[in-house]
């Protein structure tokens, strides 16, 4: 089992020494989100919130770095980590922006992104940026072959309902192909994961029973599908409190790679100077690592 850091909802200026450090402690990579910004209010309410008022749970203020740029800064400085989106919302930007930005990430950190990839829930980010909001879902069916396409480096063309590309090369390519690792736990996102991904990664963080659920119905659609578990990657982040022999019940039912943030057991509020905060945040990873990461890899 694999353990990603999470770097949602930090300070942007603490990202960079927190990945490196996740990289002495042998954290296998880091797991980046994906959001503009953020809004006073929402037309729809957020689709995983625990929240009264159907808003996220992220508060105002809170920093949403664009996933390749900070894929590319922490790649220079970390090597040996491996960097995945949890979720990349590329339905909200156009077929060829996502091609280029996210196969220049993987060509310049030696094939280190993995693509979690998703199709959001805020009606708004597609609207700022001029993409249709209810044909997401179809889009994305479409758009996931058509990177394996446009990431090959060659001479290539795509025509489909959404989307035509003329034939075009695109470099830097990868030398390798950029794992996609499907997002969601609706059946249609399930049904997406099996059959155009090379994965399946939580929306959310979930309660061991419900997380359990979701893998027993990961596996059922896979067993109707005709696909084996082997090289699957399942990702997994839980709503529970750190327990080693809860990670290992779930390593065994076939998750490959768990997402963690330990930094969160710190409460950010009690610190008033920056450097005492990351201080604390690394020392709450350094135990984590000691329990879990380290038993588990």
């Amino acid at each position: 089992m694999e353990f990603h850091l999470a770097i949602s909802f930090l300070e942007s200026e603490q990202i960079m020494p927190l990945a490196k450090h996740a990289e002495h402690l042998g954290y296998a990579g880091i797991y980046v989100s994906d959001h503009l910004f953020n809004l006073d209010d929402y037309e729809k309410p957020y689709t995983y919130t625990k929240r009264e008022d159907g808003n996220p749970g992220f508060p105002p203020g809170t920093s949403w770095p664009d996933p390749m740029v900070a894929i590319g800064m922490m790649a220079g400085a970390c090597p040996s980590l491996s960097f995945t989106t949890g979720v990349y919302i590329a339905p909200m930007r156009d077929l060829m922006t996502v091609a280029k930005t996210v196969g220049t990430a993987a060509a310049l950190s030696d094939n280190r992104v993995r693509l979690g990839i998703g199709v959001g829930w805020c009606k708004e980010e597609f609207d700022l940026t001029g993409q249709d909001y209810s044909t997401r879902g179809k889009r994305l069916d479409e758009m996931i072959p058509a990177l394996r396409e446009l990431w090959k480096g060659d001479w290539v063309e795509w025509h489909g309902e959404h989307y035509n590309v003329p034939r075009c090369e695109m470099k830097p390519a990868p030398t390798q192909p950029v794992p996609i690792i499907g997002g969601g736990h609706s059946p249609v996102a399930f049904r997406r994961a099996v059959e155009l991904c090379d994965g399946w990664i939580a929306a959310g963080a979930y309660r061991a029973e419900e997380a359990r659920t979701h893998i027993a119905t990961l596996k059922e659609t896979m067993a109707a599908g005709g696909r084996s578990m082997e090289g699957f990657r399942v990702y997994l982040s839980l709503g529970e409190w750190p327990d080693l022999d809860l990670y290992a019940e779930f390593r065994d039912l076939g998750v490959t790679d768990m997402i963690c943030a330990p930094w969160m057991l710190v409460d950010a509020k009690g610190y008033s100077d920056p450097e005492a905060l990351l201080a604390a945040r690394m020392a709450e990873m350094d135990s984590y690592a000691e329990r879990f990461v380290k038993p588990l890899a």
